[in-house]
């Protein structure tokens, strides 16, 4: 029996008789952290005596759950991990790990649409097209700015750019370097070697744009912590600013595209309980406006809606109506979406089909993303015969999106836990056996 002044290391185990109650009070040590923290351990409902794996712990976090062993075997066939989802790091919170699962599958969709159901300037009127592009960025993007809040706020400049390059530019030079050699073995070269570094500059850049602007946004954002202790409206200024930038060339549209939203999620994260608070009592009311905000957008969109076409510059009226309606109509769908995933997780949550969405997939967003990108970047570059019908398309479409996803699932099971190729091949370190923390302390 264990009595309540007892002090265990987080993974430890401990045995709880029966008679001990239903709650066992314990101080947990978190490491190198050297804080003592008061539990109160509420055992599940049809525990009996035995031993029960201690879970990861917080400052924030006073309830500890007990997992008995004989359930660890099971959770970790079910989710890939012997705890229950906790958020950040090697806990993962399961609920963004889905809503990233979702938003890769549809970004792979929106590239099948473009380079095999329609291979011409017509899937820019596509209705589905159209409704995965007014969201998925945007919305990733404020996922990457709400799970970059730790590193934002508690590392030094150097440590906190430097760890996010290493996760997202080296495997991305990895996949760049398998990207160019397959070009290099099935296209000729140009003879000059100035069209060769164009081209491949251009791959490097536009074909994995999104890590850029995710690292730029990082940086940014970074930097403005040292002049300025996080106040809303320095943030809201360089917005304002990076929005206005005439910045034209290369991806930088996309760069300012994205950048509000990573800071939407870096501020929702910083202030989550203050926006809980005041959006909870009006939320049914939100949730219909954006959705009537959203609707309205998604019918006035165009062609020069989309920032690949208006490259986000404001230079008269028009243009000015199309950049605030891309702004404006992403923002509304990305938070119906948003919504839409949360509720769509509290109700799948129990399923196996719904966990293994978000663990495998959820947890393979950065390879499923480079895998993909090469992969189309290949379809652009190189001349392949195009189905005839639609029920082609559609077979061909859905194999090849198939294909990319279970190829991405096959390298992550297999480098996951070798560390040199896991930091190569996938931007991640072999899963550490515990981690605590939250998006954003």
């Amino acid at each position: 029996m264990t009595s309540g002044r007892d002090v265990f290391d987080v993974g430890s185990e401990l045995q709880i008789d029966a008679h001990d109650g239903p709650t066992y009070s314990a101080t947990i040590w978190l490491g190198s952290t050297s804080i003592l923290i008061a539990a109160r351990h509420r055992r599940p409902d049809d525990a009996a005596s035995g031993q029960y794996l201690v879970a990861a712990a917080t400052q924030r976090q006073t309830d500890l759950q007990l997992v008995g062993l004989r359930d660890v075997e099971m959770m970790r066939n079910v989710t890939g991990s012997t705890l229950p989802g906790t958020p950040e790091e090697n806990d993962r919170d399961l609920a963004l790990d889905f809503d990233k699962a979702v938003l890769i599958i549809l970004v792979i969709v929106g590239h099948l649409i473009q380079y095999l159901l329609y291979r011409d300037e017509g899937f820019w009127d596509s209705p589905f097209f159209k409704w995965i592009y007014m969201f998925d960025m945007p919305l990733f993007m404020a996922i990457s700015g709400y799970l970059s809040c730790r590193a934002l706020l508690r590392k030094s400049l150097m440590q906190a750019v430097g760890d996010r390059a290493m996760q997202l530019l080296v495997s991305m030079l990895f996949w760049c370097a398998l990207l160019e050699t397959a070009k290099l073995a099935v296209l000729p070269r140009a003879p000059d070697a100035s069209g060769n570094i164009l081209q491949l500059l251009n791959d490097v850049a536009g074909t994995y744009w999104f890590i850029w602007a995710a690292l730029v946004c990082f940086l940014f954002v970074k930097i403005l912590s040292i002049f300025n202790r996080w106040s809303p409206w320095i943030l809201f200024l360089s917005v304002i600013q990076v929005a206005l930038a005439p910045l034209t060339f290369s991806i930088f549209p996309l760069i300012k595209y994205t950048y509000l939203f990573f800071c939407l999620g870096f501020s929702f994260a910083q202030s989550r309980d203050w926006w809980t608070s005041i959006t909870g009592a009006y939320k049914p009311l939100l949730i219909m406006s954006a959705s009537i905000a959203a609707l309205v957008c998604f019918l006035a969109w165009r062609k020069d809606t989309y920032v690949y076409n208006n490259l986000a510059l404001v230079k008269d009226m028009q243009s000015a109506k199309d950049v605030l309606l891309m702004l404006f109509g992403s923002a509304a769908a990305s938070a119906i979406m948003s919504e839409l995933f949360r509720q769509c997780w509290r109700v799948g949550r129990s399923n196996r089909v719904v966990r293994f969405i978000a663990v495998e997939i959820g947890q393979s967003t950065l390879v499923l993303y480079l895998i993909q990108g090469m992969a189309f970047r290949l379809m652009d570059s190189i001349p392949y015969a195009e189905p005839s019908d639609l029920t082609s398309k559609l077979a061909v479409a859905g194999s090849l999106g198939a294909a990319i996803v279970l190829v991405a699932l096959m390298v992550r099971r297999t480098v996951h836990d070798i560390p040199y190729l896991s930091q190569l091949i996938l931007g991640t370190s072999p899963p550490r056996p515990m981690s605590s923390g939250a998006a954003c302390g």
